[in-house]
C-alpha cells in the first residue's frame, strides 16, 4: 500500500472531529510511553540509549522510509525527541509514569472510537498501529504545506 492508501483507510476511521482530537492527544502519548515502557526492560548489553525501546523505534522508522522519506525524517525528529525524554526521566520514574499515561491514552483512544462508532483500525490490521502517528505527523505538514 502507498502512504495514502494507508491514511485513506486510517482515516474511514476517524472522521468525528472530537475523535480526531482525542488521537492528535492520545496517539503521542501512547507512542511515548510505550518507548519508556520498552526501555526499562533488561536486554542484554543495554547501554543507555540501546534498549527495546530504541530498536522499536528504529524499526518503525524502517516501516515510515518505505511509505514517505520527508515523513520518515518528521518521525526520526520526534522519536530522537521522544527518547532524550524518555533518558531524561529519573529511572524509577518511567515505569510508573509511563504505564499511567499509556492506560489513560488507550481509555482515551476507545472513548474516541465510541464516539465515531467505528472500531479501531488495528483492529483489522496491527500496522495501522504504525500509520496513526504518522497520519498525525502528515496533518502536520499539510498545515505548513510540507510536502511528504
Amino acid at each position: 500500500m502507498t502512504v495514502q492508501e494507508w491514511f485513506d483507510a486510517y482515516g474511514a476511521s476517524h472522521r468525528h472531529p472530537t475523535n480526531k482530537r482525542i488521537h492528535a492527544v492520545c496517539v503521542p502519548a501512547i507512542t511515548v510511553s510505550l518507548l519508556a515502557l520498552l526501555s526499562a526492560l533488561p536486554v542484554p548489553g543495554r547501554n543507555g540509549w540501546w534498549h527495546a525501546g530504541t530498536w522499536l523505534f528504529a524499526g518503525a522508522l524502517i516501516f515510515y522510509a518505505r511509505l514517505s522519506a520527508s515523513l520518515a525524517i518528521g518521525m526520526a525528529v520526534l522519536g530522537v525527541a521522544a527518547l532524550a525524554l524518555i533518558h531524561a526521566l529519573p529511572g524509577g520514574a518511567v515505569v510508573p509514569w509511563a504505564l499511567a499515561v499509556f492506560a489513560a491514552a488507550w481509555g482515551g483512544q476507545f472513548v474516541g472510537h465510541r464516539i465515531e462508532g467505528a472500531k479501531p483500525s488495528f483492529f483489522r490490521d496491527l500496522q495501522f498501529l504504525l500509520i496513526g502517528p504518522l497520519w498525525l505527523l502528515a496533518d502536520v505538514y499539510r498545515r505548513f504545506a510540507i510536502p511528504w
